[in-house]
């Protein structure tokens, strides 16, 4: 999955329609849980999925030596958090940043906790608006336009890759 050239040492995602395709605090209706079946389900026994590639993006990320976090402004810090432990990413996540607020904010949280520098560490997020507030403070943001993918990930390591050499 990785690209040749310089590598960030930090890769982090936003979650709603970037990990999963809905707004945790919308679209669906906490408390989750596993289904007898082994599914996910909200509290009104709907099925919860992530976008297809994402667990073994994750995997793969993190078995290759990334550090991974996460970074959303949802208000449903609880379901989402949930989501994450249910799903088995928990794991995979070194650092995570749910709550209302900038993403600049949360990047300064993660580079406080992590001792990275923001020219390390990259983002994919599908808002458009978050790309001004991250340059400015010198994260390399990915806008998703469809959730993540292998694509995706790729493109981004290789814009990354050129953007820092």
């Amino acid at each position: 999955m990785s690209g040749s050239g310089r590598k960030p040492k930090l890769i982090a995602f936003d979650l709603d329609y970037t990990l999963w395709p809905f707004w945790v605090d919308t679209h669906v209706d906490p408390p989750f849980r596993k289904h007898e079946k082994g599914h996910i389900v909200d509290a009104r026994n709907r099925k919860v999925k992530p976008y297809p590639e994402v667990t073994e993006i994750l995997k793969s990320l993190k078995d290759e030596g990334y550090i991974i976090g996460v970074a959303s402004r949802t208000s449903e810090i609880r379901g989402a958090n949930q989501l994450l432990e249910l799903l088995d990413w928990d794991k995979y996540i070194s650092y995570k940043e749910i709550y209302p607020g900038s993403k600049d904010h949360h990047f300064l949280r993660i580079k406080e906790n992590s001792r990275l520098e923001y020219s390390d560490m990259l983002f994919f997020d599908d808002e458009h608006r978050n790309l001004k507030d991250l340059s400015r403070i010198g994260v390399l943001m990915i806008l998703v336009p469809d959730g993540v993918n292998k694509d995706l990930i790729k493109k981004g390591l290789e814009e990354y890759a050129k953007c820092r050499s």
